[in-house]
Parts: C-alpha cells; sequence; structure tokens
C-alpha cells in the first residue's frame, strides 16, 4: 500500500514495482527497476527516503530515521531480506545481507557486502569494498572483484523482477492437486545461468 502523510505522497517509477503488501509512507522517492517485496515497510513519515535506480528491498525490511534525516539507498543497492536501515546511507551496488541493522548516520561506500545477522553501530563510516561480518560489525578483508561481480549479477535478477511482476504476478486461489502440465522452473536456472556467463 501507498500512503500519502502530512501531505508528502511517494513518487514510485513506473517501472517500479512495490508488492501490495509492502508500505510505503510519505516523504518517499522510488527510482526505476527498483523492487520492494513484501512485508516491507518504508516510512518516510519524520524524514525523507530516497531509493535509487535498481535497488532492490526484499521482504520484511524496514526503512526509516529520526526526524529530520533522509536516508539514500545508491544505485544498485541490493537490501536481503529482513535488513533494517535506520537513518543510514547506503552506496552503490552495495550489499546489505538478511537480517542486517545498520543505524544512524552509518555511511557505508560504494561495492561494500555487508554480511547477514551483522550490526553497523551509529556514526560508522565503512570504506569503499569493505566485507563487514558480526556484532558488532567489523571490517575483515576488502571485497574482491570476485565477489563484487557475483553480488552484481544477483542484483541483476532483482533489476529484472519489477518487470515480471507487472506482467505476470496475479493474486489467485491455490491449487488443491499438483496439475501433470505444472510449469517447470527450468526458466529460472536459465535466467540464473545467462546471467552468470555474462
Amino acid at each position: 500500500m501507498i500512503y500519502e502523510f502530512k501531505g508528502f505522497k511517494p513518487v514510485v517509477h513506473e517501472t517500479a514495482f512495490i508488492h501490495p503488501q509492502a508500505a510505503v509512507t510519505g516523504n518517499v522517492i522510488i527510482g526505476a527497476n527498483v523492487y520492494v517485496g513484501p512485508g516491507a515497510a518504508i516510512r518516510g513519515d519524520w524524514g525523507g527516503i530516497v531509493i535509487k535506480d535498481g535497488c532492490n528491498v526484499q521482504e520484511n525490511c524496514t526503512i526509516h530515521m529520526f526526524p529530520g534525516v533522509t536516508v539514500y539507498l545508491q544505485e544498485a543497492a541490493h537490501i536481503g531480506h529482513g535488513a533494517i536501515i535506520h537513518g543510514a546511507n547506503i552506496g552503490r551496488n552495495v550489499l546489505v545481507g538478511m537480517n542486517a541493522v545498520i543505524m544512524d548516520n552509518v555511511l557505508i561506500e560504494d561495492e561494500c557486502i555487508i554480511g547477514a545477522l551483522c550490526f553497523i553501530k551509529a556514526n560508522t563510516q565503512i570504506p569503499k569494498r569493505s566485507l563487514v561480518v558480526g556484532n558488532p560489525g567489523k571490517i575483515i578483508k576488502q571485497v574482491s572483484d570476485e565477489m563484487i561481480a557475483w553480488k552484481t549479477k544477483g542484483t541483476q535478477l532483482y533489476q529484472s523482477l519489477p518487470a515480471d511482476c507487472h506482467a505476470q504476478l496475479l493474486p489467485c486461489k491455490p491449487l488443491r492437486t499438483v496439475p501433470e502440465d505444472r510449469p517447470s522452473q527450468e526458466i529460472l536456472f536459465q535466467t540464473w545461468n545467462n546471467l552468470k556467463g555474462k
């Protein structure tokens, strides 16, 4: 659902896909080919949120802030299932792992990988191409070319997902038995393999 708040209506590019079970509120700007999954809460009530082209905000993520703060997700930022971004800025082509928590006034520079369940405390700056894990988060090494290529391929899948959802995601009633002519998932594997080969 999309909600106006105190005169602010979210701005959503026509190519973005916001799942009907996500909540996008107030002062939010969402760019092209962005995917927002069910259960995500993107709440621009006390400040602003800018989600640039090609980002994805997966299921059950929360993006929020203290009053007067604007949160930025730069191009191709990839926010994994259940992550929380609170008043932070996420750089271009960053991966934030599942259930990670990124706190206020954090700056994560471009092409970092933040591990699943990682906690980044307030006022932390993470330099470009850092691999961060743990609670509290610690830089353990630099992100290699191979690692960022893997991340980029995964994000490309999510960048193609909004168009697929606009075209093919439909509410339905469940079947009670598996039909003999049920489609194969092979096409999904082909898509992944094609991306890996680029």
